[in-house]
């Protein structure tokens, strides 16, 4: 199997179990005389065996992104580095849409408010990043598919 596709398993088994709560609540309480819509006993062993299927997958997935290694980095260098790209993208992004409002005045003696940053060159910079966040998950996701899971 390949890494990409226990990625895909491993998110099904993740809305699997995140529906069994809503499941396995509907049926907890019942109307005396009355049976619940699912038997109790058959989504609690369905639960642990989700729960273990998902346990063992992300111990697999992390144990190859550790061990794969490309141009001297690990697989879970990489994604660190996806995270922090892309939560300083939309911190940028933010900052960037704050600092661009336009001043809200009544009249002209009102107090202006002026952008603390220099707009142009955040707009770049904020390109740049971007740029650096697609080509880094475009290498992510293609060293996904090509990596077996271990």
């Amino acid at each position: 199997m390949k890494l990409s596709e226990a990625l895909i398993l491993r998110k099904d088994i993740q809305s699997r179990l995140d529906e069994m709560e809503n499941r396995l609540c509907a049926c907890a309480l019942t109307q005396e005389g009355e049976s619940p819509a699912e038997d109790p006993a058959a989504l609690l062993a369905e639960l642990e065996s989700l729960t273990s299927q998902h346990c063992e997958l992300c111990a697999r997935i992390n144990l190859t992104n550790s061990r794969t290694m490309t141009e001297g980095q690990s697989l879970t260098e990489l994604l660190a580095r996806r995270d922090a790209l892309g939560r300083r993208q939309s911190l940028l992004s933010s900052l960037l849409s704050s600092a661009s409002q336009a001043p809200r005045r009544a009249s002209g003696r009102e107090i202006r408010i002026l952008p603390t940053v220099d707009i142009p060159a955040l707009r770049k910079r904020l390109d740049a990043s971007a740029k650096e966040l697609r080509e880094l998950d475009m290498r992510i996701q293609q060293i996904n598919w090509t990596v077996d899971l271990q």
